[in-house]
């Protein structure tokens, strides 16, 4: 009897034991795309000084890469050598896996972190998680096992660099941004043209861009900005190094008025000049010698195994410029093939429908528009695709229509890149190498800065990160996801919009100001993004215009403008200026408020100006309209020459 009681009791308490340990399980880590698998095992991994990072021979750069990145993120360095045995270790090796497929990966975190994938790339996107989980736990992984690999192979975001030049630094930023969500494919927008309404209705007048330096065509890149070729081969570089593939585009025929301003013999008289004259020869000798520059040689410039032809909006007005167009599209994808790359075109050849052959083996289209390009009749022919479907997934800031900040919400539970416009295909479908979504900037000379654009990014990459790896059915809802992303940064060590979430406080307060000085080494902090508030107290003395307060690498604020001598600020190459100018020898309380909206002056307590969106109408009786942004993100790197006493200062993470 004794005996059977004990046998009872024992079983007891292993069932109680058992049930536990299966509550104390750890849940499902929040990393952004969603993982795919997890086992819960209880207890925590600490990564610490002394911990190891070994690796396979193949695996040396991934390492490097996590190691750096972790000491970017926390200051801690880890040391990262080859090898596969350890205690306490990272462990990062290859094995082949047909589950996986080439970006997957298993991670089993015990005693040691386990890390096993297919590919360098697949190791890669590992780091990524462990350093996702790390930056929202102190560097504690929670016990468990993880298989992960995504629905598509191609998850894409395209940045307009050709109407609104974007700087290098930035374009290197978004490459490690891009990595830190497994998003693979980062395609360059190298040329393009505003719209002439704006710039009365003269082509002459209307700017245009082409953003890479050029040998065979000395002038042709734009002298508002462009990258040199090795600027861009070292970008490509970087991205190779992280696992994002650089897709570069030329976008011909159409939007293509910076080669006409270049050799306005190639502009068309019948479409408009934006418009390459498709039946004038020297547009294909001018369009073959420019991807030659770029493609050809033993080391080219785009390295990369793609390569953008554009060829969109382009006129159909009559039987005889369609089967032009169809001839150049053709011709373009041969030409890029003729140097080894992918062609990837925009869909238009539904709008452009002839009989003029265009070559559909091995050719990438973007579909972005079903009356342009019908999806299922493209795929019926034989087309692979890109699904971008404009009323979807393109931003367009400031502009009234498509999107100023993508509808997350909707994307989130509803859509995949399976949905292209209105017609829905089976998910993974064979033909749809992945999804992209878009950043235009149309309407060039709208004040938008590349803060601007990157607060519209930063939740849409993390969105759709999400709905092209992990699929149609997250498991963590939508409102958990949007409050949840916001402990994730950019990338290790990055805070491109100079973002200071959590609860409302005072991040710098420094008693006087001192006039010469790199406060950003003192403070950590080298700018503020909204919401913020900037305060301080001025004994003004008379001050030179051009006289900045401060200055870091993306803007300058003036206590005199260049121009008026006004309280003011510049970034992107926009002045803005307050309707304010200090007396000589003023005493005055200073606040600079800023939000995504606006940016606010306040002078002992009272509202000076608000600074927001700017309505401006052109052309006679205004038919035509653009929204001029006036936003702000308050640079803290230098402070500037100056001769006025500035103390109290102050700066918050919520506006005034």
């Amino acid at each position: 009897m004794k005996n059977r009681f004990t046998l009872l009791l024992t079983a007891l308490m292993l069932c109680f034991t058992l049930q536990l340990n299966a509550q104390n399980k750890n849940a499902k880590p929040f990393v952004i795309p969603e993982l795919r698998e997890w086992t819960g095992a209880t207890g925590e991994f600490t990564i610490t000084k002394s911990t190891k990072v070994l690796h396979d021979a193949d695996l040396a750069a991934v390492a490097a890469q996590f190691a750096y990145d972790y000491e970017k993120m926390t200051g801690t360095s880890l040391e990262a050598k080859s090898g596969n045995a350890g205690k306490g270790a990272i462990i990062l090796t290859i094995a082949k896996n047909d589950k996986l497929g080439d970006e997957g990966y298993t991670i089993n975190i015990d005693e040691n972190i386990e890390v096993s994938a297919t590919t360098p790339r697949g190791a890669m996107w590992a780091t990524r998680t462990l350093l996702q989980i790390a930056e929202q736990n102190g560097g504690n992984l929670p016990k468990g096992h993880i298989v992960d690999y995504p629905d598509y192979p191609m998850r894409s975001f395209m940045l307009d660099c050709g109407r609104k030049f974007i700087p290098i630094s930035f374009l290197h930023e978004y490459v490690d941004f891009m990595a830190y969500y497994k998003m693979n494919t980062f395609h360059i927008h190298l040329n393009d043209n505003a719209f002439k309404q704006y710039f009365g209705h003269d082509w002459a007048k209307t700017p245009s861009g082409f953003r890479l330096e050029s040998d065979f065509f000395p002038g042709l890149a734009s002298r508002d900005g462009y990258y040199t070729k090795e600027e861009f081969i070292e970008l490509q570089k970087h991205a190779e190094r992280v696992g994002v593939e650089i897709i570069p585009e030329f976008d011909v025929p159409a939007h293509s008025l910076a080669f006409v301003h270049y050799r306005p013999e190639l502009g068309s008289k019948d479409y408009g000049l934006d418009h390459l004259d498709l039946f004038n020869p020297a547009t294909y000798t001018f369009v073959d010698s420019l991807f030659m520059e770029y493609l050809g040689g033993e080391e080219p410039v785009f390295r990369g195994p793609r390569f953008h032809v554009g060829t969109d909006e382009y006129s159909n007005r009559d039987t005889a410029v369609v089967e032009k167009f169809r001839y150049f599209t053709d011709h373009c994808i041969r030409e890029a093939e003729k140097y080894g790359k992918q062609a990837c075109v925009w869909g238009a050849l539904t709008h452009a429908k002839g009989k003029t052959p265009v070559k559909v083996e091995n050719v990438l289209m973007y579909e972005w528009y079903n009356g342009y390009a019908d999806p299922k009749d493209m795929m019926e022919l034989g087309y692979d695709v890109i699904s971008i479907p404009d009323g979807y997934t393109y931003i367009v800031p400031a502009a009234g229509y498509y999107y100023d900040y993508l509808n997350c919400h909707f994307l989130y539970n509803s859509w995949t890149p399976a949905q292209i416009g209105n017609q829905k295909f089976e998910e993974k479908h064979p033909q749809i190498k992945g999804g992209s979504f878009a950043v235009w900037n149309d309407h060039a000379g709208n004040g938008i800065s590349c803060k601007d654009i990157h607060y519209r990014v930063f939740p849409a990459m993390q969105t759709m990160a999400v709905k092209m790896w992990t699929g149609a059915k997250p498991t963590v809802p939508f409102e958990e996801f949007d409050k949840a992303r916001l402990a994730l940064s950019d990338a290790p060590g990055l805070n491109i919009a100079g973002r200071f979430s959590g609860e409302k406080r005072t991040i710098i307060d420094l008693p006087k100001l001192e006039p010469i000085s790199n406060i950003s080494e003192q403070t950590g902090i080298r700018e503020v993004g909204f919401d913020y508030s900037v305060s301080f107290d001025i004994e003004y003395a008379a001050e030179r215009k051009g006289t900045y307060l401060f200055k870091s690498r993306d803007a300058v604020f003036y206590l005199t403008d260049p121009v008026k001598g006004m309280l003011g600020f510049e970034r992107d190459g926009y002045l803005n200026t307050f309707n304010y100018q200090f007396y000589p020898g003023e005493k005055a309380h200073v606040t600079i408020s800023g939000n995504q909206a606006e940016t606010k002056l306040f002078v002992n307590g009272k509202l000076v100006e608000t600074l927001n969106k700017q309505t401006i109408y052109h052309n006679e009786g205004g038919k035509d309209k653009m929204y001029y942004v006036r936003t702000l993100v308050f640079p803290l790197e230098n402070t500037g020459v100056y001769l006025s006493k500035i103390t109290n200062f102050k700066v918050t993470n919520y506006s005034k």
